[in-house]
């Protein structure tokens, strides 16, 4: 079995400390899924799995001979080669077997010694699925959703969602015994994302993977790694797991007098609830068997700190939302939106989707507001307010000389400094930030601004488009916890399968052709859809 060791490992730059004493082993057939607060050190641990970089102290201990597979994030590095290559460069050794053998065989005077070496080449070219090469490749591209028609097409006359793709196929080719995955499941549609669940749930070698996806870390994680206290520890199950019994944990501190054994009891009626799953058979029954191993006292709580996400709406919405009659809308000579009609009842929350996200965003724009419709008409109730979260919101911070409290004091009918500190405060700006420009503020930051603005609007409708991009696991966490609690309408678009499964009763999927309407949940529609 080839184990990968990480001992004594510790980083640090200049007087940062990353993380220290970290001891881990990783085992085939396991995945890993390596989760911490923004700047924890997830990407910079798996460069020092991968060898990019060396660590201050310690040592990885790879098996000789162990293929490992490392996600590119240079999307441009192999823009003068095919398709079909790019992938097949997943397998360097191979690649290079295929171009020797390709210039041996196209030589005039074939001799007897190039004879020998062509044998010996054929050999080790067959030892490595090598005539299998080009249909794994195209499989694979296929699963992603590149399709056959761009497979000989050069890399540079690919759009940088497919080049990721592209890459995503090339780590996953030639059966590498380790994988190292940094955000996978970024720009690919849910259809891609299932293939590539799909895929990892059946490697049987390691895979160890970066992902603010908690339903993708769900479905293949049988471990997660939690970088937390400058140390990196390792706990059995998968993210729900680890999250709920964090929480557990920190409930159980605040509560010294509850009995550990009664948090015990807590712990495995928690495993067994996981273990009656049967969509998460896999990871239950590993998290069975390793039941007896979980030390509780390991077991703590995070000291990840989560915004305070809570939308309440001023006043009840009314018998009359929302109502759309024949929207069309032409962008770019493209027609993006084809006679879309739908009428929004009260307590529906529902989940757009569409392959064309462009068709989203427009129709979001609309109903906000921002945008006409070319034919068609939007007549929102009278009792209506909404509050739109756009996918883009540059505009909204185009006034760089605005600190946060004059920004969202903007946005506020309470217009004090406390008020505003408080607020804000909930949302994790604390000390000193509040009072940063908004100019140097990251995009995770941004959408915590935007959350601020539209929770202090007491909207009784929220438009939503794509609210989860630049945020992190604690952030996607809370705002999906102040949706669910949220008591009116939502009209919602967004990557994050949880976020739709735990919210959506009713889904609209936008076409060609115009919509098709279900009241169903997320994952309801999907199934009755792939029937």
């Amino acid at each position: 079995m080839k184990l990968i060791t990480v001992t004594n490992v510790s980083l640090q730059f200049g007087a940062q400390k990353l993380f220290e004493e970290v001891n881990l082993k990783f085992t085939p057939g396991n995945c890993y899924g390596v989760i911490g607060a923004n700047g924890a050190g997830k990407s910079t641990f798996l460069k020092i799995l991968s060898g990019d970089i060396e660590s201050s102290t310690g040592e990885v201990s790879i098996p000789k001979n162990c293929r490992m597979s490392v996600l590119k994030q240079d999307h441009y590095q192999y823009d003068d080669k095919q398709v079909l290559d790019t992938v097949i460069l997943g397998n360097p050794r191979l690649f290079e077997i295929m171009k020797e053998k390709d210039a041996l065989y196209a030589k005039e005077d074939f001799s007897d010694e190039d004879g020998v070496r062509a044998s010996e080449l054929e050999s080790e070219f067959a030892e490595l699925d090598g005539w299998e090469a080009e249909s794994d490749a195209a499989s694979i591209l296929n699963g992603l959703g590149i399709s056959t028609d761009l497979h000989y097409k050069t890399m540079s006359e690919l759009l940088s969602v497919e080049k990721i793709k592209v890459l995503l196929a090339q780590a996953l080719f030639g059966k590498p015994e380790v994988l190292i995955l940094d955000e996978p499941t970024n720009h690919l549609d849910i259809k891609s994302i299932n293939w590539l669940e799909e895929f990892l749930i059946n490697f049987e070698g390691t895979v160890i993977v970066v992902s603010h996806d908690r339903h993708f870390l769900n479905n293949v994680c049988t471990h997660i790694v939690d970088i937390d206290f400058k140390k990196i520890k390792l706990y059995v199950g998968n993210y729900d797991f680890w999250y709920e019994s964090s929480q557990l944990a920190l409930q159980m501190t605040r509560d010294q007098n509850k009995k550990k054994e009664e948090k015990i009891k807590e712990l495995q009626a928690f495993v067994a609830r996981f273990s009656a799953n049967a969509s998460k058979s896999k990871q239950a029954t590993s998290r069975k068997k390793l039941l007896d191993k979980i030390e509780l006292d390991d077991i703590q709580p995070s000291t990840r700190r989560y915004p305070f996400v809570h939308f309440k709406p001023e006043r009840e919405v009314g018998n009359d939302i929302l109502t759309v009659k024949g929207v069309n809308k032409t962008i770019e000579g493209k027609k993006v939106l084809n006679d879309v009609s739908f009428t929004v009842m009260k307590d529906e929350k529902i989940s757009f989707i569409s392959d064309n996200e462009l068709s989203i965003t427009t129709l979001f724009k609309i109903l906000a507001g921002e945008m006409e419709p070319d034919e068609g008409t939007v007549k929102w109730g009278i009792t209506i307010k909404n509050a739109y979260f756009p996918k883009d919101n540059s505009a909204y911070f185009n006034d760089v000389n605005l600190n946060l409290i004059e920004w969202l004091r903007q946005y506020s009918d309470e217009d004090s400094e406390s008020y505003l500190r408080g607020f804000l405060g909930r949302m994790l700006f604390s000390g000193d930030e509040p009072l940063k420009k908004v100019s140097v503020l990251s995009g995770g930051e941004k959408v915590r601004c935007m959350l601020s603005k539209m929770m202090l609007s007491n909207a009784n409708v929220l438009i939503l488009d794509q609210p989860t991009n630049h945020l992190d696991l604690e952030s996607i966490t809370a705002l999906n916890n102040g949706l669910v609690d949220y008591k009116s309408n939502i009209l919602l678009a967004s990557h994050d399968h949880q976020l739709n499964q735990t919210i959506a009763n009713r889904i609209i999927e936008i076409t060609t052709d115009g919509i098709i309407d279900k009241q169903t949940s997320y994952d309801e529609y999907f199934e009755s859809r792939n029937k």
